[in-house]
């Protein structure tokens, strides 16, 4: 291409740019010649200029980023899309994209279940033999293997891909990148799902004793456990949009969950039997639950009520939404796509895969920011080409795929500095921090009875005060203690009921433990008789 085709398409690309910008300019350009002053003229033109970038920063946005359809499949007249098989797709497309379809095949080592990192970079792959591996998937390089020597029966990735936790046969573990170790959660027992809250820092876990908990990995505390009263559980997920934690049991219900309260916030009947699969949307707004009655249903989370229902051949186990809104639907041997199926009832699946040597699918993930689906099998794994199902605009403030070293540990800071609580876990979260608005007529009501129950309260003080003034000091202190003390029976009141009784009988004194009669010397003293004329006070001391 000769230069002036260069300057002539530059020239239209400016010229479009020009045009699509003007929708996003808030008035007209000021001249600022005239102005005397020139600082007032640099700040003028200074901030037009900004206005100027920002509205064409948004055009080239919307022309280049703003796509509602961003590569999905279209099929010829007379075809469906679903007819469309893997190696089609691989032979159709550049080369770097080929190489994400590929396969691992390594029949005897168990069922393996399947993770993806925040970015989409790493792949977390857990063996139920016990084998756990990650490897930077794009580049096929395997960063660590290890065998944990037993049963492996959830895998999930943390804040970044530097540490992981795997749930295996009695307790939870945690390692890091090089497959080592680092610690053991023996409060996280009998686990058989995992999920982890990134802008909390939550891991949170259910398993057979029905016991769900979070677990604080900064500070390594739980933060709240509570029993479902519902008995195992094997599906579990939790919302992008509130955090809220929903799980699925075998009486049919889905109970949605937050570690500020005790008992479930929501109670949902979805399912004549067992649910078997929950997932949510990126946006919060529709849940997609799947039963041992063969039905995969959507719910709209705002009125909690069903929006339609597909029906599967064989119940499904695993379901999965992508960040495109696709959902894939895995039983047995065969996992389909269905493209804009949460919002509207589909006809067709957009797409369809049956593995051809019946490998038995154990999960599904969906890769952030690429269009691949990773399944784990009981042969491995497999990676499979889905046509729009990434999100391709992605936020460096949220996750870079192509961070450097020094990039994450600069997010890694900045999420701990931006980490929330977890009392900010609840169903709307934009109610914390938000002030409601009372009616005026409320608010008179309101200032109303505080003013009765004022005038009352000070009404009931002084007929209170009345009454302590009648009594005239017969409600003192001391004779209170001294009316309390009447029914108390203590030595003291015992030796005084003693010495009155005596007084009463005319007795005395007491000689070896009898009392004797009168009140002179006894008759058998030696004691002389009294002469006449002694005193009463003498008296003892004679006969």
């Amino acid at each position: 291409m000769n230069a002036e085709a260069v300057a002539r398409r530059q020239k239209k690309y400016d010229k479009d740019l020009r045009e699509r910008a003007k929708k996003y300019r808030v008035g007209e350009r000021v001249s600022s010649k005239h102005v005397s002053d020139k600082k007032v003229r640099a700040t003028l033109r200074e901030s037009q200029n900004l206005a100027d970038e920002a509205a064409t920063a948004a055009a080239t946005h919307e022309k280049w980023l703003a796509s509602e359809e961003p590569g999905v499949l279209e099929a010829d007249e007379g075809e469906r899309t679903y007819q469309y098989q893997q190696r089609d797709i691989v032979n159709n497309v550049d080369v770097n994209a080929a190489k994400k379809a590929f396969d691992l095949d390594v029949p005897g080592t168990g069922r393996y279940y399947v993770d993806y990192s925040q970015n989409g970079r790493e792949l977390l792959l857990g063996s139920s033999e016990g084998a756990l591996s990650m490897m930077e998937w794009q580049r096929h390089y395997m960063i660590s293997e290890t065998d944990a020597r037993e049963t492996v029966k959830d895998v999930k990735f943390l804040h970044n891909e530097q540490f992981y936790a795997a749930a295996q046969d009695k307790y939870t573990y945690i390692y890091d990148k090089r497959g080592l170790e680092v610690h053991c959660l023996n409060d996280h027992m009998h686990v058989n799902k995992l999920t982890f809250l990134p802008k909390h820092f939550l891991l949170c876990s259910i398993g057979n004793q029905g016991i769900l908990r979070w677990q604080d990995t900064t500070y390594g505390k739980i933060v709240a456990q509570y029993r479902t009263k519902l008995g195992e559980c094997n599906a579990m997920t939790h919302s992008n949009y509130n955090a809220v934690v929903h799980c699925g049991h075998k009486n049919g219900t889905v109970t949605l969950w937050s570690p500020n309260q005790g008992t479930s916030l929501v109670k949902m009947l979805c399912h004549r039997g067992t649910v078997r699969g929950v997932a949510i949307d990126n946006g919060g707004k529709y849940m997609v639950t799947s039963g041992s009655d063969g039905q995969v249903k959507v719910w709209d989370l705002r009125t909690y009520m069903p929006v339609h229902a597909y029906y599967s051949a064989q119940p499904s186990d695993h379901i999965q939404i992508s960040q495109r809104g696709m959902l894939a639907v895995g039983w047995g041997s065969t996992v389909q796509i269905w493209k804009d199926a949460l919002s509207t009832k589909q006809n067709s699946p957009y797409m369809k895969h049956q593995f051809s040597h019946g490998q038995k699918i154990n999960s599904m993930k969906f890769c952030p920011y690429d269009d691949v689906l990773g399944v784990g099998h009981t042969r491995g794994f497999t990676s499979l080409l889905i046509p729009g199902a990434g999100e391709p605009n992605f936020d460096t403030f949220v996750a870079n795929p192509y961070e450097t070293k020094g990039q994450r540990r600069e997010q890694e800071v900045a999420r701990l500095l931006d980490k929330l609580p977890s009392e900010t876990i609840q169903l709307d979260p934009d109610a914390v921090g938000k002030l409601r608005a009372v009616p005026k007529e409320v608010q008179a009501e309101r200032r109303q009875q505080a003013i009765e129950a004022e005038l009352s309260s000070r009404k009931a003080q002084r007929d209170k005060n009345e009454e302590k003034t009648k009594m005239k000091g017969k409600n003192r202190t001391s004779k209170r203690y001294r009316k309390k003390q009447l029914n108390v029976i203590d030595d003291k009141k015992l030796a005084k009921m003693e010495a009155k009784r005596l007084r009463e009988a005319g007795i005395t004194e007491k000689r070896g433990g009898v009392a004797a009669p009168g009140s002179t010397a006894g008759a058998a003293s030696s004691a002389p008789y009294a002469p006449e004329g002694t005193s009463k006070a003498l008296r003892r001391f004679y006969k």
